[in-house]
């Protein structure tokens, strides 16, 4: 079975859909499902055209940027999914009031990516080998590994550094600022599932 990941934000126009197409496209050779959503969306809206031109730059496929239609955070959204990846502290929040169950399986993405450069690419593939060939259990080992280092690591003094600036409706340096913060854990994460996967 393939991982199913979410990612989450407010209108699920700018940083959660960039999250999931760039998170897709980085692991497009692997059994991975992306999917994102917002916590006050206007359902049905597409991404603000400042995002589009952040993901055409990605080398996101033209179709997949325009097929993206802004969805609710609902249960039956979150259900089943191995990791939620919330773009603010309040958007994970809501997601483990909605799922208590997500507790330990959501973060902010900037707490993922803060966690698992602590976490070699030889130190996820040990442990994504000891859990066999399923690729969920390769991934669950894995960030089980990376949880791990929770209590070994610091958290920030400013807890704000674990939130992705929104940029929605504002100038193009402040889309620059949220990119720059956002991409790379973007990549992070992509680094470690594929560190599970291979």
């Amino acid at each position: 079975m393939p991982i199913e990941i979410l990612t989450v934000c407010t209108g699920n126009i700018v940083r959660s859909p960039l999250s999931e197409l760039y998170l897709r496209l980085l692991l497009a050779d692997l059994p991975v499902e992306v999917a994102s959503a917002g916590t006050q969306p206007r359902p049905g809206e597409a991404m603000t055209d400042n995002a589009c031109e952040i993901a055409a730059e990605l080398g996101i496929p033209a179709p997949e940027i325009e097929a993206h239609q802004a969805q609710r955070l609902t249960e039956p959204v979150l259900a089943g999914r191995d990791l939620v990846l919330a773009m603010t502290r309040a958007h994970r929040k809501a997601v483990v009031e909605l799922d208590p169950s997500l507790l330990r399986r959501a973060f902010t993405i900037l707490e993922f990516a803060r966690l698992s450069r602590h976490v070699t690419d030889a130190e996820i593939h040990e442990a994504a080998t000891d859990a066999g060939d399923d690729p969920r259990a390769r991934f669950q080992a894995a960030l089980a590994r990376v949880i791990a280092v929770r209590g070994t690591v610091d958290a920030p003094g400013d807890p704000t550094e674990d939130d992705v600036l929104d940029p929605a409706g504002r100038s193009w340096n402040t889309y620059e600022t949220s990119m720059s913060q956002l991409l790379p854990a973007v990549e992070e994460v992509a680094r470690v599932i594929r560190a599970a996967l291979t």
